[in-house]
């Protein structure tokens, strides 16, 4: 799932700092933009870890436009953070499924051009639902 996220940012004196408008509370920082990011993704799979753990449902993510307009972040730099939902859970169960061969195909040409597994590709539809 790809989320959003406002970045301040930084300079020699001060490090860039990375929000989720839509995960209250969750936030990283890093020297460089790259660090920035990377800790932010870290950052945001522990808030949804934090959630799901006590039984909370994952936010539906935002779209740049909506962060982009916020007068809050005026002056910020924008991107976004992909954190897969697959790797949240630590209960994994086997399912069985009929597709038609075409549908299977499909999914998994989907599931390619987004840079995930059949299954990440899959719960990640379901999340975003």
């Amino acid at each position: 799932m790809l989320f959003p996220v406002a970045i301040e940012p930084g300079d020699d004196a001060h490090a860039y700092g990375v929000v989720f408008p839509d995960l209250p509370g969750c936030f990283s920082a890093g020297d460089s933009l790259e660090e920035a990011l990377a800790n932010a993704q870290e950052a945001a799979s522990l808030w949804l870890e934090t959630a799901l753990d006590e039984g909370r449902n994952i936010p539906q993510a935002s779209g740049l436009e909506k962060i982009t307009a916020d007068p809050e972040f005026a002056g910020w730099v924008f991107a976004v953070v992909r954190v897969d939902l697959s790797k949240l859970s630590d209960k994994v169960e086997r399912v069985n499924i009929t597709l038609p061969s075409r549908a299977l195909r499909h999914l998994d040409f989907l599931a390619q051009k987004s840079g995930e597994t059949r299954s990440g590709y899959l719960t990640n539809l379901i999340y975003s639902a």
